[in-house]
């Protein structure tokens, strides 16, 4: 049967991956391929923007031929991408400039710090909603036109263009024809001001940034273009959003008694704040969510940095485990962590700490602390990091959420998901289809080209798989949270460079 699929693209941060989706709103299929990690310098994180390419044209070319799929069976295409990751390229040749600058890369902390000490960030903070940390794609902008040859006086020529992750998909699906993104990552700039839905000229001056590097800016859920892709020729690329707003998204979050929290190589919890915006007063990020017209949408976000990362890092450098999936019993092995606590900022502490200069500590380590006892202590440290996050979203909404809903890798691991019911003392929800991030992107799409109706079509496809309630008294969870806060002192504003 023709037009039965909606392709989502989720072009993450270690991953490229193409999934399908029917109008329940299930997976069908995923296709998936790792990329290479580049680490120049201490705190730089790279990618290679073409590696990105290749490998989104690869799962999503392998998806359509195992499946005999051609364009008259794919409704509408959607986008997910890993935000503020930056990449200039020329808009001649489709040619990167340079490597892409990853959203966890630290290099423009100096930048940053500078800024501040110039009394600049409380503009920044009210006009775009966010904080001023090297984490956000406009001092990485400034950097590169900065630091590579000609690129700034290329940029000036208007010989460049600039592009978030979704952005540079878009062009390549295009074959260069569109240079666009949509408002929930042109929010994650620095540069987007999230009150008149405009790029910003008087940050964009602070920054020296030529506003012609930079995409059209358009609803979530909107016809962006036709895909001229072999194979998925003319249909029509119709939803973008970063990873977390189509995360909300696809849980269906769309009030605010709901939050939701992604276990991805980070940790992003949101609540939805509706057409108002709310500016945090706890070091919280007020980010643009998903849209299907004109109206902006608004939502409260905390970031942890590094939240399943933690568990590649237990894999790939201390080679506790070979997979993911045996963190959760070498974990549950032992009845507790004997009193050790990671704090994994690898790469600086986010929300609500914003401390570039935080660095990974381990306390508490004994002669007798295992693989076991640090395993267990490191997928808590993905809980305690995201309840601190609670803690600020709700100070900032003067009220608690009824239910947290969670997506991402770690959201399977059952051990790692009742330690954080029992510290946010709130119902923990997973749903059947944990791949939600890619679902919004897909909802996105399927709204623009009406293959879903409306919103209350896709919340009725959202089907609970557990819930975790929680199993502890408060009184002993807010021990636990106390000690974690003692070592997270220790971590903070360690490294020196």
């Amino acid at each position: 049967m023709p037009h039965d699929y909606i392709l989502a693209l989720d072009q993450g941060t270690t991953s490229s991956r193409a999934i399908l989706f029917n109008y329940e709103g299930h997976v069908v299929d995923v296709a998936q391929k790792e990329f290479k990690q580049h680490f120049p310098e201490n705190g730089w994180v790279e990618h290679d923007a073409n590696e990105i390419w290749r490998t989104q044209e690869e799962v999503t070319l392998t998806l359509l031929q195992k499946h005999s799929l051609g364009a008259d069976q794919i409704v509408a295409i959607g986008i997910t991408n890993q935000r503020e990751t930056t990449v200039l390229w020329d808009r001649a040749t489709g040619e990167p400039i340079h490597n892409a600058i990853v959203w966890q890369d630290r290099r423009t902390a100096n930048v940053c710090d500078q800024l501040k000490k110039d009394g600049h960030e409380t503009s920044f903070q009210q006009n775009t909603g966010l904080r001023l940390d090297p984490y956000f794609s406009g001092t990485k902008i400034q950097w590169l036109l900065n630091n590579l040859p000609n690129a700034r006086s290329r940029a000036e020529k208007g010989e460049l263009a600039f592009g978030t992750m979704d952005t540079w998909l878009l062009w390549k699906l295009t074959n260069g024809r569109t240079h666009a993104t949509d408002v929930t990552n042109a929010s994650r700039t620095l540069l987007f001001n999230i009150h008149n839905g405009e790029w910003d000229d008087a940050l964009l001056e602070i920054l020296n940034i030529p506003k012609s590097l930079l995409p059209e800016v358009h609803p979530s859920s909107h016809h962006f273009a036709e895909c001229t892709l072999q194979g998925l020729e003319k249909v029509p690329i119709a939803g973008i959003a970063g990873d977390q707003q189509a995360a909300l998204f696809g849980q269906t979050c769309f009030d605010p008694s709901k939050a939701k929290n992604t276990y991805g190589t980070g940790c992003f919890l949101l609540r939805p704040a509706g057409d108002h915006p709310i500016i945090s007063q706890h070091n919280l990020l007020t980010t643009l969510a998903c849209t299907t017209n004109e109206t902006l949408q608004y939502a409260i976000e905390g970031s942890v940095f590094t939240g399943g990362a933690v568990i590649q890092w237990l894999r790939d450098e201390l080679g506790f485990i070979k997979n993911a999936a045996e963190s959760e019993a070498l974990a549950t092995s032992v009845e507790n962590t004997g009193g050790a606590y990671l704090v994994p900022a690898f790469t600086g502490l986010g929300a609500p700490h914003w401390d570039p200069y935080a660095r990974g500590t381990l306390c508490g380590i004994t002669r007798g602390t295992s693989a076991a006892h640090i395993t267990r202590a490191a997928l808590e440290s993905i809980a305690f990091q995201s309840m601190d996050l609670l803690e600020a979203i709700n100070a900032d909404f003067k009220n608690t959420i009824s239910e947290l809903r969670v997506d991402g890798g770690a959201a399977n691991n059952n051990f790692l998901m009742q330690f954080q019911a029992n510290l946010m003392q709130v119902p923990v929800v997973r749903p059947k289809v944990t791949e939600t991030t890619a679902l919004g992107a897909a909802y996105l799409a399927g709204l623009a080209t009406g293959f879903w109706s409306d919103q209350e079509t896709l919340a009725n496809n959202w089907v609970v798989d557990q819930v975790f309630e929680p199993s502890i008294h408060k009184d002993a969870a807010d021990e636990q949270i106390a000690r974690w806060r003692q070592a997270l002192e220790k971590a903070k504003s360690w490294a020196t460079d």
